[in-house]
């Protein structure tokens, strides 16, 4: 669990600016394109995700929510999953940079469909997190490749 909050908060995005922001929200740097890509890349293979949810087979899961407040969206990952009648319920895996509707640790729902993303984790290795690597190219090299390390795709 440990390295998986360690991952959320280096992987943490959104596609709305904020001048006063903390040190997870990325916010540029990145190519949107290839953003959009992997958010839709998630969401075609939500169900194997489901299937791994359900098998209990992972030391971790988490999905990325869209959360929209006054205008500004601002994606979090949910911890704590639970899946049921098309509806994942988590906590709020992250402190908010620019919407004020949520809270760390607060309870979220969100349908299946609108996630923008999903990962699981095996010791070390992360599975899923498409969105982390159209991030990669706004962290230090260093710690991009030991992100790369861990990713399997």
């Amino acid at each position: 669990m440990k390295f998986i909050m360690l991952a959320l908060s280096l992987l943490f995005f959104t596609t709305a600016g904020y001048c006063e922001k903390p040190d997870t929200l990325v916010t540029e740097g990145y190519d949107q394109q290839e953003m959009s890509a992997a958010i839709a890349h998630a969401r075609r293979e939500t169900d194997k995700f489901i299937e791994m949810l359900n098998k209990h087979d992972a030391d971790s899961y988490a999905v990325k929510a869209p959360i929209t407040d006054h205008g500004e969206t601002e994606h979090f990952w949910l911890t704590d999953i639970s899946y049921a009648d098309g509806v994942f319920t988590g906590k709020i895996g992250n402190e908010p940079g620019i919407v004020q509707n949520v809270q760390y640790g607060q309870e979220w729902k969100i349908k299946k469909a609108d996630i923008s993303d999903w990962m699981y984790t095996r010791g070390e290795k992360i599975y899923g997190g498409y969105t982390i690597d159209p991030l990669l190219s706004t962290y230090p090299e260093e710690e991009a490749a030991a992100m790369r390390a861990r990713l399997v795709r």
